[in-house]
């Protein structure tokens, strides 16, 4: 809901990191897959009791998410930059709930459960949604600048960050944010499907 806000902030100091890195040959992909691997290690350190640290690990995924975008638009965005980008994101999104459900599985796994059923449906309805929309040659007017069509919704990467920031500072809240935040993904499901089912519903145009 506030990505679109959010990434009008970033653009401009984004921007001048990436020209800088991107002058010293560094490139998107990169950048992408260094992003990962930095916030991957937020699920040992949530496991292992130490969700503050894992804060730092996050906004370096975060960071890095940022900059491969700006990067790849200096040169040639590809679709393996688009396709990486996405599956690390998933993946990295996936990660947190498994590290809370790990550091405490009689309290955590069930709401870490029921928060990964959620992104299932945002994740799914979301990547459906991006298949067909280029299938049919669609464009996102709210995000231009993603490699695919970018449907937005209730929560998208800025509300995600922000649960999972709560979950870092208050743990043992961690049951009621993931119950809340999976209700809201199920709305964001639902208005997502809604839309496809008005987007889809009658046959692409002939060529």
């Amino acid at each position: 809901m506030f990505d679109r806000a959010f990434n009008a902030l970033a653009r401009r100091p984004l921007h001048r990191a990436a020209q800088w890195l991107y002058a010293r040959g560094v490139r998107a992909d990169a950048v992408t897959v260094a992003g990962f691997a930095l916030g991957l290690l937020a699920l040992p350190l949530i496991a292992t009791g130490h969700p503050l640290w894992a804060l730092a690990a996050m906004a370096a995924n975060r960071l890095g998410d940022g900059l491969d975008g700006a990067l790849a638009r200096l040169g040639t965005p590809t679709d393996r930059g688009a396709f990486l980008d996405i599956a690390c994101d998933f993946l990295f999104y996936a990660s947190i709930p498994l590290g809370f459900a790990l550091a405490d599985p009689e309290a955590n796994a069930l709401p870490a459960a029921v928060l990964l059923f959620a992104f299932m449906g945002t994740g799914s309805s979301f990547l459906a949604f991006a298949v067909l929309a280029a299938r049919r040659g669609l464009a996102s007017t709210a995000f231009p600048q993603k490699g695919f069509y970018y449907l937005g919704g209730l929560t998208e990467s800025t509300e995600t960050m922000a649960t999972f920031t709560l979950m870092c500072l208050l743990p043992g809240w961690f049951g009621p944010l993931a119950y809340g935040f999976a209700a809201l993904c199920g709305l964001t499901t639902v208005t997502r499907i809604v839309a496809g089912v008005q987007a889809f519903g009658n046959p692409p145009p002939r060529p």
